[in-house]
């Protein structure tokens, strides 16, 4: 059913006229005890909603949202392996690739977890075989570099991990990402490197995607001219893929495959054998603390009422800003410098996902979906883009996300982080009135006419939400439940919108018109076959070449 079709987006609708005018300095006025009503503390994690634009009666409404949506029944419906994925029948069952327990995990009738035990036992293999030197270079030296091949969910995911667990790097091998068919991503990376002891790893499920066998083969051509045969191809490149013919073609050997499924989504990949490169930079126990993170966080999902799910309450409080407040646009800034690549690798969860305008049968939306998602870490990002947050024509909600134990206890460093981090939160709930600032202006000896010349320059609405996560420590697994939190927030946006979060047919146009021009180029003749812009564009690029 369309969300603008339930009963309670009419209220929701009504509700929101009641809080248009209503500032966060007054709901905290008038609750002392709002912090504590508007948190919730799960396993290592403090979840604080308390700075947002809502009230009892608000959430209410808005669980009140999701059980319409029959949330609870499509939770299930995923996790048991039905075809969600409505739109390419397919089921959507990455949370059965962090599966802890011992329960058993049906598709079409058959349990998939021995399969998915086999292939995770292959990767604890591999993983001690390349750190031992028992899987080393064509010429029997230990590997000490990894290059990850691949593009999208292929690469953003372990990439991201990677860089979050420096800190917990095994010292076995440096790991290196290449994705963008721009020579120069690729160029650049083999530059630094010895062809005798690097490990290439070619992500493609199908083994046909554009970017990544562009780069493969130059990778390859590259490892050949070194003056490696044809043969020792097998020692230093393997494969995240299914499709056997085209990897053994490519000079890659079954053994040294690594199978995943069409179950899993490019997106929510970095679980499988896509993880591999995360497995060899930290070790498989640490990649196994991931999937145990994620593990918990998926429990705490499935089995948490609404009123205190995390997840659940990200997602409707998202919903609330974006279909009746209108604040398109969301922010999240982690304060670690380990997760500089998160926010970059939420935009495709979230966007990917959710960027859709027709309902899972096919009918055109009435509201908006997919929020665009964007930041970077503190305190970088304050001195960039914090000046539009505090002080823009528009309202942008954010995340903000802070470890309370630093990996890196050097002096003062972490309290001075955590200082900005406690205060921008504040800053942007609290704001500053015409009051303050006089008193402020004054104290400085200003003259009356100096303070009404810069008063309004140093006015600061406030009333900007946030959500604030509080976690003890960056460890694999916390970043395991982390990943999962916004994973299943994304999955209940889906279901509330009534979308296929799961599909991403808008990625495809682009790469067929791709196709089509690429034969073009080079051209001596005048290309006519677009319209006047792009006819404009291929002539003048063929006319510089």
């Amino acid at each position: 059913m369309l969300m603008s079709k339930t009963e309670s987006y009419g209220k929701l609708k009504e509700h929101f006229n009641s809080m248009n005018n209503v500032h966060l300095r007054e709901l905290f006025a008038d609750d002392v005890n709002r912090f504590e009503r508007f948190s919730v503390i799960w396993e290592q994690f403090l979840f604080d909603y308390s700075k947002n634009l809502v009230t009892n009666e608000t959430l209410r409404l808005l669980l009140g949202l999701a059980h319409e949506s029959n949330l609870s029944e499509k939770i299930e419906a995923q996790f048991k392996g039905e075809k969600i994925n409505n739109t390419e029948n397919r089921a959507v069952l990455h949370t059965a690739l962090r599966n802890r327990g011992n329960e058993e995990v049906y598709f079409e009738g058959k349990d998939i977890m021995p399969g998915i035990r086999k292939v995770l036992e292959q990767m604890e293999q591999f993983t001690q075989d390349v750190h031992n030197g028992k899987f080393c270079s064509y010429t029997n030296i230990r590997f000490t570099d990894v290059v990850n091949i691949g593009i999208g969910g292929s690469d953003l995911g372990p990439k991201m991990v990677c860089n979050a667990l420096k800190k917990y790097s095994s010292g076995k091998v440096n790991i290196h990402f290449v994705s963008n068919v721009d020579a120069t991503d690729i160029e650049e990376t083999l530059r630094k490197l010895n062809p005798e002891t690097t490990l290439f790893i070619i992500a493609s499920k199908t083994f046909t995607t554009w970017e990544t066998l562009t780069n493969a083969n130059t990778a390859k051509a590259w490892f050949l001219k070194s003056g490696a045969s044809t043969a020792d191809i097998a020692k230093h490149f393997v494969a995240l893929s299914t499709n056997h013919k085209a990897c053994n073609q490519f000079g890659i050997p079954s053994e040294n495959m690594f199978e995943f499924w069409d179950w899993v989504g490019g997106r929510y990949s970095l679980w499988s054998a896509i993880g591999l490169p995360i497995s060899l930079y930290v070790g498989f126990e640490n990649f196994e603390k991931l999937l145990a993170g994620a593990y918990k966080m998926d429990s705490h999902f499935r089995n948490t009422p609404f009123e205190r799910n995390i997840p659940v309450l990200m997602a409707v409080i998202g919903i609330w800003y974006m279909n009746f407040w209108g604040f398109d646009s969301h922010a999240v800034i982690p304060y670690d410098q380990y997760l500089e690549r998160f926010s970059e690798f939420l935009q495709q969860l979230d966007m990917e996902s959710n960027g859709k305008r027709v309902s899972r049968d096919g009918k055109m939306l009435d509201y908006s979906t997919g929020p665009v998602i964007w930041g970077t870490i503190g305190t970088n990002s304050q001195h960039s883009f914090f000046q539009l947050l505090h002080q823009g024509t528009g309202t942008i909600p954010a995340d903000f996300i802070a470890f309370a134990q630093s990996l890196n206890p050097t002096d003062e460093h972490h309290n001075i982080l955590m200082s900005n981090f406690f205060a921008q939160t504040e800053a942007m709930m609290m704001g500053k009135n015409a009051d303050e600032v006089k008193l402020e202006l004054s104290s400085g000896n200003m003259t009356e006419s100096e303070i009404e010349k810069l008063l309004s320059h140093k006015l600061f609405p406030g009333n900007k939400p946030t959500n604030t996560l509080l976690i003890d420590k960056l460890t694999p697994e916390t970043l395991g439940m982390l990943i999962a939190m916004y994973e299943h927030k994304v999955f209940v946006q889906g279901v509330i919108w009534d979308v296929n979060s799961y599909d991403q047919w808008g990625v495809e146009l682009g790469k067929q018109l791709a196709k089509s021009i690429y034969p073009e180029l080079n051209h001596k003749i005048k290309i006519k076959s677009h319209d006047g812009s792009t006819n404009g564009l291929i002539n003048y690029y063929n006319s510089i070449r």
